[in-house]
């Protein structure tokens, strides 16, 4: 520990909390005394409606359509709206 109170982590730390430069660790202090950390990334404001646990479960609910052979593949922009079109 330095003098300010800074610490270094090791690798193997860094890389279990899944954090890089300009990331920041949250301590938690519990009742008992024990203290834990965990990675906190930083996500820009204009991103954070991907992160939200609704959007993330239409994005795991896509996955597994993908992953069962759901979905179609378009070529080019016309031919994805013709097809929307005549679905419609």
């Amino acid at each position: 520990m330095r003098q300010k109170g800074q610490v270094t982590l090791p690798k193997e730390v860094r890389e279990a909390l899944k954090v890089k430069e300009g990331d920041y660790v949250r301590f938690n202090i519990h009742e008992d005394g024990e203290v834990t950390m965990e990675g906190m990334a930083m996500v820009s404001a204009d991103q954070r409606w991907f992160w939200t646990p609704e959007w993330q479960a239409g994005e795991r609910e896509a996955d597994e359509q993908i992953a069962a052979g759901g979905g179609k593949v378009f070529h080019d922009l016309d031919e994805m709206f013709e097809y929307l079109n005549r679905e419609r």
